[in-house]
């Protein structure tokens, strides 16, 4: 059995702070997880485990909880499929009908890492099953299935999105019909065999915000990696299976019974040193300078890797944020001319895109305005929120470029007005988002024009 008494009180305290920045996201994980899938008190919850829950209106201004803990900044682009799959017993199989439209279900492993996806970039607009084995399974897929997606958690999520064309009912009921056929069966019900004997109910730790600042943070992790094995179908880097060792050393094994109270004092001073080391390193990454959207942190195990910071940092910023092949966002931290953050409570905004340099995306794209620090929709008389190149009405410039005007009051000029993204009467911040993105957005070529006040 370990003895953290016999590990040398340096090795303790950075063992702990790089231990924090990788359990992070679990546990954030977690938090998003205890609410929709184990809570039925909780207003977000879908139902438990294998089961979807979907939302077909679009977010208005009265969402106030829209951005809280565990949701995605709300926009109204794709609608949210909320869905979490148990599969220590056995794989569970994703069904998806044939889509006239964008949509994307993807599946993210215990520590936000994604294992796969289903949709239109990924795997085509026809319908077809999937099925998600964990890392347990060993069996070979039934008939009928058109891809497998393997697992390193026994634990996943699903945040689906699917493509809104518009906010008239005749649109949203288009919607809901296509969200209504995704479809989640275990394979045994998929296959038409017996039922396996189900796994073991744990005792779910009650999830608590205190515990991210708090020795007992490590209890949640112990808990957690018990879903987390080190060996499986999926390769983990080097550096988990290292620091995996650092932590068994110090009782944190995947067992669930690493316990604080029993912790020798110089031990429990060293890992609390650790996790203010390990805070402070999230808090300066988050800091950066021209940091303002996750773009880049999100993906799956191959690409991200043991880049633990960039995974803490995308928790940190935005949980459940998509790859920038599927998804690229962008926005601005200040203007042009140095305000940060900007605000339109005493200066107007434009935005122009040249001719040739509209944003270049496969899908369509999209910019939606935020009012801070909550980072909700703007309330105005339009009940326009985003603008992008489905919005009805925009004009473009003589040249063909387009100019986008982001001010609180209605421009007078009816050229403007019809290009109007109404803003805060105050500091906001605007997320440009690109579907499928063309190649010169992720290498660089093309970037955002700035943000000048006019």
């Amino acid at each position: 059995m370990a003895n953290p008494a016999l590990v040398d009180p340096a090795t303790i305290r950075a063992t702990a702070a790089e231990a924090w920045v990788r359990g992070y996201p679990i546990l954030q994980n977690y938090r998003t997880l205890y609410a929709q899938a184990l809570d039925d008190a909780d207003p977000g919850y879908v139902g438990g485990f294998g089961v979807f829950r979907h939302r077909s209106q679009p977010f208005t201004p009265a969402d106030t909880d829209a951005a809280a803990p565990g949701n995605a900044t709300p926009d109204n682009d794709t609608p949210h499929s909320r869905a979490w799959l148990d599969l220590r017993a056995e794989p569970w199989v994703v069904s998806v009908p044939a889509a006239d439209r964008y949509y994307v279900l993807p599946l993210h492993e215990l520590d936000t890492v994604y294992a796969g996806f289903v949709g239109a970039r990924s795997t085509g607009q026809e319908a077809g099953d999937y099925l998600v084995a964990g890392p347990d399974w060993q069996g070979e897929p039934p008939p009928g299935v058109r891809g497998v997606i393997r697992t390193a958690t026994r634990l996943v999520g699903i945040l689906g999105r699917t493509h809104l064309t518009g906010d008239t009912p005749a649109d949203v009921a288009e919607l809901k019909a296509v969200q209504q056929q995704y479809r989640l069966r275990p394979l045994h019900e998929y296959a038409g065999t017996p039922a396996p004997a189900p796994a073991p109910e744990p005792v779910w730790p009650v999830w608590r915000e205190e515990v991210l600042g708090t020795v007992e943070f490590f209890s949640f992790l112990d808990f957690l990696l018990g879903f987390f094995p080190l060996h499986g179908p999926v390769e983990l880097p080097p550096d988990e299976v290292d620091l995996r060792g650092r932590l068994t050393d110090l009782g944190i094994d995947g067992r669930g019974e690493f316990e604080p109270a029993t912790l020798p004092i110089g031990v429990r001073a060293e890992i609390e040193r650790g996790i203010a080391d390990g805070r402070a390193r999230l808090e300066r990454a988050a800091a950066e300078p021209g940091l303002t959207t996750p773009a880049g942190l999100f993906g799956t195990r191959e690409r991200i890797g043991a880049n633990f910071l960039g995974q803490a940092l995308g928790a940190r910023l935005g949980l459940y944020g998509l790859p920038t092949e599927e998804a690229w966002y962008g926005g601005w931290a200040a203007d042009s001319a140095g305000n940060r953050p900007p605000n339109a409570s005493d200066r107007d905004y434009a935005v122009r895109f040249d001719p040739d340099d509209l944003p270049p995306a496969r899908y369509f794209w999209s910019a939606t305005m935020y009012a801070l620090p909550d980072r909700l929709l703007v309330d105005n008389t339009l009940d326009r929120y985003a603008i992008g190149d489905r919005t009805p009405g925009l004009v473009r410039d003589p040249d063909g470029g387009l100019t986008l005007h982001l001010r609180h009051k209605r421009p007078a000029d009816a050229q403007h007005s019809a290009n109007w993204l109404p803003a805060p009467d105050g500091p906001f911040t605007v997320v440009v988002r690109l579907y499928g993105p063309d190649r010169s957005v992720l290498d660089g070529r093309w970037r955002l024009p700035p943000l000048d006040p006019s």
